[in-house]
Formats: C-alpha cells, structure tokens, sequence
C-alpha cells in the first residue's frame, strides 16, 4: 500500500505543478500553442485544452452540474482503485494502482478548481494530432497499461498438491 500511496503521491504533486507553471508561468492560456519539437513530420507543442468531459472529451457539457457530476463519478473510482491497492496482489499492481489513483485525483482537483481539466501536451505526427492531455492522464493511461499487462502475462503461482 505505501509503495502505491507515494507513486500517487508523486505523480499528483507532478502533475498539479506541471499545470501550475503552464497556467501561471508559462500563461498558456493566453498563448494558445507553444512549438515544443518538430521533428519532420513529428511534433511535440504546449497547447491549450480545457476538457469538460472524460477520456477524448467524451461527456462534455458546459455547467457546474456536468463537472461535479464527472469529478464525484473519479474520486468514487479513486476510492474503489485505493481499496484494490490495499489488496495488491504485488508491487507492480500497487504502483499502477498509484498511477492511476494520482492521475484521477489530479484531474479531480482540476474540476473542483476550474470546472473542466486542464490538458496541454499535444503530440502530433502527418497532419493528425493525438487527443491533447496532461501528467495525470498519462499516469492514468500507463497505470492501466501496466495492469492490464500484468492480468496478461503474470505467471500465476505455482499451486502445491496434496498428498
């Protein structure tokens, strides 16, 4: 449980700072887009993205109601996911449980603060631009990743027969 406490711990502190300096700092939101590296067709820019919804911006809605509604609906998740970490079967699920504990709550307080998540990195490549995000999203997707993996591919213990 520590070890998925301090990886949420970690990657909410992260993120809360990362959009911190991109609000007040680097003042995006008046800039708009900030070519980060161009790379051939590859790019990587600061833009920025208020998200009202979930995941791609799904379940957007404009009013108080939608994100309070969306962040209840995450810390409850959040809730469920620290109840999984207490029982983590291992290191890696605990971590991943992190992770994706961290991104929620992140994206949580964006919510309660601005009524929609604050999104910024936006990697794009020939013309098509991936949906634009944040630390907490990208702990979010990896921790998922990594569980997922690990259901995948975990050998599962090896049982002793009885005599």
């Amino acid at each position: 449980m520590r070890l998925g406490l301090a990886m949420a711990a970690l990657l909410l502190v992260a993120d809360q700072l990362s959009k911190w300096w991109v609000l007040e700092v680097l003042d995006l939101p008046n800039r708009r887009t900030v070519p980060l590296v161009e790379a051939g067709p590859l790019g990587l820019d600061l833009t920025m993205v208020w998200n009202r919804g979930v995941t791609f911006g799904l379940l957007s809605g404009e009013g108080s109601l939608n994100h309070i509604i969306l962040a209840v609906l995450a810390a409850v998740i959040a809730a469920f996911l620290l109840r999984w970490m207490a029982r983590a079967e291992n290191r890696t699920v605990a971590t991943a449980l992190g992770a994706v504990v961290g991104g929620a709550i992140g994206n949580v307080i964006d919510r309660l603060r601005f009524g929609a998540v604050v999104d910024f990195v936006d990697a794009h490549g020939w013309g098509w631009h991936w949906y634009v995000f944040n630390i907490a999203d990208a702990g979010i997707v990896c921790g998922v990743f990594v569980l997922l993996a690990d259901a995948l591919f975990r050998k599962p213990p090896a049982s002793r027969e009885a005599a």
